[in-house]
């Protein structure tokens, strides 16, 4: 695995403080999974906290066995000489509370019940989880990181760590994101929900006691959201009219190829994530609003912050258009702080920023060893 972080294993890490969520709930315990990749310095100066996405998790780089098929979700971006380099930096992610892959959420065993949260696992949002976060960097004792960086629901919480803990971020890299969903955006979450909620199998949200899965829900909210990560003309490269038999069928099966796509990436989402964390993850996006404490002024909010920041987009991503980056960054100039803005020609859609473009590599690995020449 040439310039990879090789075979990673990940931790999970016990908080026995109860947090104090939002929502007004109490969650008096809870579980993070974590990854970390490079090494801590002696001043513990060069952490990189890399928040994920709404269906990502702690596994950014490397493999887990070698017979994985497949690398971390940020491969191509983490690693020893990437942009994010694992010789310079220490590299930390985590699955955010109410995630399915390890840490508390709502297919963990509540150990008041015994049984499953489900429907009472509390909403989440962002704030909470870089409450969760801040936590962890004080367990691994780490007072201020070089650098937050994250793409799309990642990009919120690097805003949020920004505003709630200013001294503590000396660089925001805020990619693919928004300040605010859209109405559009809004509603394409819900009509996600309702699909997973309409499931027979969703049973309020219980369904792991009915021994149960709302396969069917999950695998149309996956369908819809993956239409809006792509650009039409992504898609149309990729698939055209394209059909499975070379002839039209005069029926509903699947005939074209991108039907057969989205039906093959929606099954396997259905076998991968739980329903009740795709909930919470969407409404924690609906929620994100960081201007509504300071009078509706997003300038004002980012006065707080004491970062500098680079914020990313890409021509084709409708769903988070560049027009939403470019708030941002108006935002950030008119509270006077420093701001770098970089809008990347790509066909990728809202996926790009997980993808391996020359330009978008350069950007990020030019920003990033400056920060490393500030910290060194």
């Amino acid at each position: 695995m040439t310039n990879s972080v090789g075979i990673v294993t990940p931790q999970k890490i016990v908080f026995e403080d109860p947090i104090h969520l939002s929502s007004g709930y109490v969650l008096p315990h809870y579980e993070l999974m974590v990854e970390t990749y490079g090494t801590l310095n002696a001043d513990k100066s060069n952490a990189i906290l890399i928040c994920h996405a709404l269906s990502g998790h702690h596994h950014v780089a490397g493999k887990h066995a070698e017979t994985d098929k497949a690398a971390g979700w940020w491969d191509n971006m983490v690693g020893p000489g990437k942009p994010i380099d694992t010789n310079k930096f220490f590299v930390m992610a985590l699955n955010n509370l109410g995630g399915c892959h390890g840490s508390t959420g709502p297919s963990s065993i509540n150990p008041e019940t015994g049984a499953p949260y489900g429907s009472s696992f509390p909403v989440v949002l962002v704030r909470d989880w870089v409450e969760t976060q801040a936590r962890l960097a004080d367990r691994l004792g780490i007072k201020q990181f070089a650098a937050i960086i994250g793409g799309s629901l990642g990009g919120m919480q690097a805003l949020r760590w920004s505003i709630t803990y200013p001294e503590r971020v000396r660089h925001a890299l805020v990619i693919a994101s928004a300040p605010k969903l859209t109405a559009q955006n809004i509603a394409f979450n819900d009509v996600a929900r309702q699909a997973i909620i309409t499931d027979p199998e969703f049973h309020g949200g219980d369904f792991y006691l009915h021994g149960v899965v709302p396969k069917r829900g999950l695998r149309l909210a996956r369908m819809l959201g993956h239409i809006t990560y792509l650009s039409d003309d992504g898609m149309g490269e990729k698939f055209g009219r394209l059909l499975r038999s070379g002839e039209y069928k005069y029926g509903f099966d699947v005939e074209f190829e991108i039907e057969s796509y989205l039906r093959y990436q929606g099954d396997k989402f259905s076998t991968i994530f739980d329903a009740n964390t795709y909930l919470l993850m969407t409404k924690a996006l609906d929620y994100f609003d960081p201007a509504r404490h300071y009078g509706g002024s997003l300038a004002e909010a980012m006065r707080q912050a004491q970062a500098k920041f680079l914020v990313v987009s890409f021509t084709s991503d409708w769903r988070f258009a560049p027009s939403r980056s470019r708030e941002i960054v108006k935002a950030l100039l008119d509270a006077d702080r420093t701001v770098s803005y970089a809008e990347i020609e790509s066909q990728h859609g809202h996926d790009a920023f997980l993808m391996e473009d020359a330009p978008y590599m350069a950007v990020m690995r030019a920003y990033l060893n400056n920060i490393a020449a500030e910290i060194a």
